[in-house]
């Protein structure tokens, strides 16, 4: 017989993976032949494009391109600065153990290391080692059982448990659109390289709609005719909309920013001026705070219940925490003197993370490589150096079982030079953590009623408490109820109960039904 019961839908979202991995991507680059022949680079920088990504069984694809920019010193008489830029597209296939089909990938792609070999005055060639870490997400919804209806002395085991239920999820895309003014006096001869951040991230929920706001940093390291190097900077706003329904401003949200394809070409229209436009994927996962209630193990001292049980993981504590990193230091520099520095690239590296005492401790290296003005023909210099670091982040409640995805954004940056060879860099690194633990629910399911046996009597037992045992398990096994043997007892404290203690125990007595043909 199946048994009236109440239920509850519920939405969770679990981690089924993580993975890092790295991805390496090779590939040649041609000189136009408008371009003088190639002597040696100077330098090289790039930035990572993913227009694809599919979860498939058992694996991931991510498809993308790795924008290259290198800056060289040309085979001729001047010995003049020049620059190339191309695409190398990649795809790269991820094993991803019980990966399936409708799972969620977030992932992010940084650059490791980037280097080129010339191999002929017109040929270079390139190699990318990408940095790949992804989290594995499914969905799925379930029935809680509350409550059963039609049989009134059900004795139930719960739980009060907190847990993230997931509302919705959702991708859009915006656009950043900006033209960068140059200096009146300047007559572009080319962009050197071009460097885009977000940073100022923020959002806000309103009816059925996350609305997503940043900044996108430019810059523009740029050659003149008359061969000077020039940096500008400048700020783009972007906001875009993702749509998911029944979200309210309680709710968490992870959102994404990725950086889909970008433009970069002088602007054909107005002078002194380069148009850049780069497409930008938002992805916002939403979830809701909920208390749920979830019965564990049930019976009825007077009917015989059969129903399986089932352990189901998902979500919870789930937060977002930032943390400001603020480096102050001075280093020698004896290379670049009292020089000009045109730009300083700044990639912060994770070496090591460990966790104790509710705090979460990095250990890292800020790898500095500056682009410098010198004496020498081609006036620029580059300079590689690395600077260790240490941060703590707080959070009540980590632990080794936390799961915790870490994005590392550079807030600010300045790098004052001396007279005498020391440099005073000040750097914010803004640590963006996302962290939650995996909830395991144990609950019941398809609850049935067995009606080949009748209750006869009621009679009472004599029963020593054995090691392990508790108030339910034994009023489970004998037919009782917990408010029964606390009552007959006088039992203060349902919890406490020692071994060899003797508890008179009322329960029923069954006997099988006889069945008739």
């Amino acid at each position: 017989m199946q048994l009236d019961m109440t239920k509850e839908s519920l939405c969770i979202n679990k981690i089924v993976g993580q993975k890092t991995e790295n991805i390496f991507v090779e590939g040649d680059m041609i000189v136009p032949d408008v371009k003088p022949d190639i002597l040696n680079t100077i330098s090289t920088t790039g930035n990572v494009c993913i227009y694809k990504k599919e979860v498939l069984e058992g694996k991931v694809r991510i498809d993308g391109e790795v924008e290259v920019y290198v800056i060289y010193l040309a085979d001729n008489e001047n010995e003049e600065t020049r620059s190339l830029s191309t695409s190398v597209d990649f795809t790269q296939i991820i094993d991803f153990e019980n990966c399936n089909n409708g799972m969620s990938l977030d992932e992010a792609i940084t650059i490791g290391s980037l280097e080129c070999r010339v191999l002929n005055g017109r040929k270079i060639n390139v190699k990318a080692n990408l940095q790949f870490e992804g989290t594995l997400y499914s969905n799925e919804t379930i029935e809680i059982v509350k409550q059963v209806n039609n049989l009134n002395d059900v004795q139930s085991l719960e739980r009060n448990l907190k847990l993230n239920s997931l509302v919705g999820e959702g991708i859009s895309k915006t656009y950043a659109k900006d033209t960068i003014m140059i200096d009146n006096i300047d007559n572009l001869a080319e962009v050197l390289k071009t460097e885009l951040s977000i940073k100022n991230k923020d959002i806000k929920i309103s009816y059925n709609k996350v609305l997503a706001k940043a900044d996108v940093c430019i810059k523009m390291l740029y050659l003149t005719e008359d061969n000077r190097i020039k940096l500008v900077e400048n700020v783009a706003p972007i906001m875009g909309f993702v749509d998911i329904e029944n979200v309210t401003e309680e709710d968490i949200c992870d959102m994404r920013y990725q950086l889909k394809n970008m433009l970069v070409k002088p602007n054909s229209v107005e002078e002194h001026s380069v148009y850049i436009e780069a497409q930008i994927e938002l992805y916002a996962r939403v979830y809701q705070n909920k208390e749920v209630t979830v019965i564990g193990d049930l019976y009825s001292p007077s009917e015989n219940l059969v129903f399986k049980q089932r352990n189901v993981n998902t979500m919870s504590n789930k937060l977002c925490v930032n943390s400001m990193c603020n480096i102050r230091e001075k280093m020698s520099v004896p290379e670049i003197g009292g020089n000009q520095i045109y730009d300083v690239e700044v990639t912060p590296v994770i070496i090591e993370r460990t966790i104790a005492n509710s705090k979460v401790m990095f250990q890292g290296e800020m790898r500095l490589k500056y682009l410098y003005a010198t004496n020498q023909t081609c006036g620029i210099g580059v300079k590689e150096m690395k600077l260790p670091f240490e941060h703590q982040v707080e959070i009540q409640g980590v632990s080794l079982t936390t799961n915790i995805r870490t994005e590392m954004e550079i807030a600010s940056q300045d790098f004052v030079v001396g007279t005498d060879g020391m440099i005073e860099a000040k750097v914010d690194i803004n640590f963006v953590l996302d962290v939650s633990n995996t909830l395991q629910i144990n609950m019941i399911d398809e609850v049935k009623l067995d009606e080949t046996r009748n209750k006869e009597i009621y009679s009472m037992v004599i029963y020593f408490v054995k090691p392990g045992d508790t108030l339910w398990n034994i009023a489970k096994k004998l037919g009782s109820t917990v408010s029964d043997i606390v009552r007959v007892n006088k039992i203060e404290d349902e919890n406490k109960i020692y071994p060899g203690q003797q508890l008179f125990v009322p329960k029923y007595v069954y006997t099988k039904r006889e069945i008739t043909a």
